[in-house]
């Protein structure tokens, strides 16, 4: 389209916006309804021009408040040690007499200076310093509680619930032991129950792949795991099915093993270079994987017979809607290595009818100053929106999107961590809703906080 999301914003005083993209957006929240949220509202998308915080924390717009949970460096409730840095993808589980189960990625490498405490019983590799946390919350967002959920784990980034409720942190690794101190291999899915983390333990699920894991989406109805790779070089990352020998049973359905395959375009072997939202393959073929461990050869690298397999850079936010598994790539740039550029897309699978359709693509960036492209963390609000967290230059911004394709400003960061001269904002990460609907939790990355943002939802 002619003009870009930014462009709009910036005619709207940063408010409501038309159409800023291409794409059949309405798609996008196939098998979702709005829900009946009290203090609700009608009217335009979006609600209304971000107010700049006193504190210097979190602009939202007028009526909306947020609540600090938890900061990077203060004690967690359990005495386990300090709270870790780098607060990255993050899930909201319901528990008993109405409390919530907030479990938090931590995206520690191993010069991390706040790593996850080692916890007996919780610690995959003591020489790594990723892993999860968790808190526990009442209905009014107050902590109860906040502990480790698994540690000894290395750069968990995103992740997804499963239909059992339990939460799937994926490491963005692909380091073997030896490597930057680690003792064991990484590039794993670990399991997490918010409600008890010492019942799934630190067991790497292997059979689920080694790769450079970033979000996955489970099918409620089969209980096969999508798994999308954010590899950083070319060739770049895969989008992957896990197809478990014990579906939909819990704890025990992962561990038991199953296969894994990539996805194979027919006649396309990079995504970027599809640049017309609407494009449709029939078709689409599953290979399996080689060698899922990744012994000698990254899985990207392995060979997959003479018609090769299909990339795609910057493979990110991965979530599950209607009948279909719908995934993020958050940019692909020709100087990397990639066969076009493009500044985002979101693609569409429907495993009944072997089809993939590009039903979205993000248009270039004009202002830092407003939401633009690059979306990574993304998630379907129980009140009928997308939400999508920014990870590009300059301010950052959680944004929503209307199923009329309206784009509007949600939350923006409002903690320098560069100078007053060149100021610098951490990205967003982590959006997820409470089960009730009632509140967005989101995280900065940097400095790492977690936030619980309540208002008129509608």
């Amino acid at each position: 389209m002619s003009a870009t999301r930014r462009q709009i914003l910036a005619r709207t005083g940063a408010s409501a916006a038309a159409i800023a993209f291409s794409g059949a957006v309405s798609e996008l929240f196939a098998g979702t309804a709005a829900a009946a949220v009290p203090g609700g509202h009608t009217g335009r998308a979006g609600y209304g021009p971000l107010v700049r915080d006193p504190h210097g924390l979190l602009d939202l717009p007028e009526g909306f408040s947020y609540k600090v949970l938890s900061r990077q460096g203060e004690r967690l409730r359990s005495g386990e040690g300090a709270v870790p840095g780098n607060h990255d993808g993050m899930g909201a589980f319901a528990g008993r007499r109405g409390r919530v189960h907030l479990v938090r990625n931590h995206e520690n490498r191993a010069t991390g200076r706040i790593g996850v405490p080692t916890v007996p019983g919780l610690t995959y590799d003591p020489a790594a310093k990723g892993g999860c946390t968790v808190l526990e919350l009442d209905g009014r967002n107050n902590v109860l509680g906040e502990r480790v959920g698994v540690a000894g784990t290395a750069v968990n980034c995103a992740g997804g619930p499963t239909p059992w409720n339990t939460w799937l942190t994926c490491e963005e690794t692909e380091d073997k032991a030896g490597s930057n101190g680690y003792a064991k291999d990484h590039g794993f899915v670990f399991e997490v129950d918010p409600a008890d983390p010492h019942r799934t333990g630190a067991v790497p699920l292997t059979a689920m792949g080694r790769f450079q894991h970033e979000a996955v989406a489970v099918d409620p109805a089969s209980g096969i795991v999508y798994e999308t790779e954010d590899a950083f070089e070319r060739p770049f990352g895969l989008f992957y099915r896990f197809l478990p020998h014990q579906p939909l049973g819990g704890t025990g359905s992962l561990r038991a093993g199953g296969a894994l395959e990539a996805m194979r375009v027919p006649g396309v072997p990079d995504l970027s270079v599809i640049q017309e939202t609407g494009a449709r393959f029939e078709g689409v073929e599953w290979v399996p994987v080689p060698d899922p461990q990744a012994v000698e050869t990254p899985i990207r690298l392995q060979d997959f017979g003479p018609k090769g397999i299909t990339h795609a850079q910057k493979l990110e936010g991965c979530y599950w809607g209607g009948r279909a598994v719908y995934f993020v790539s958050s940019f692909a740039r020709v100087k990397d290595g990639s066969g076009a550029t493009h500044f985002g897309q979101v693609w569409k699978y429907e495993p009944h009818l072997r089809r993939l359709t590009l039903v979205v693509v993000f248009g270039p960036s004009t202002d830092i100053r407003l939401p633009g492209e690059t979306p990574d963390n993304i998630c379907l609000a129980p009140t009928g929106g997308l939400m999508v967290c920014e990870d590009g230059d300059g301010a950052q911004h959680v944004y929503g999107l209307s199923r009329k394709g309206e784009v509007y400003p949600v939350a923006r960061g409002a903690q320098n961590i560069g100078t007053p001269e060149e100021p610098e904002w951490g990205e967003f990460a982590g959006v997820t809703f409470s089960p009730d609907g009632r509140t967005m939790y989101v995280n900065c990355y940097s400095p790492g906080t977690t936030f619980a943002v309540t208002g008129p939802w509608r």
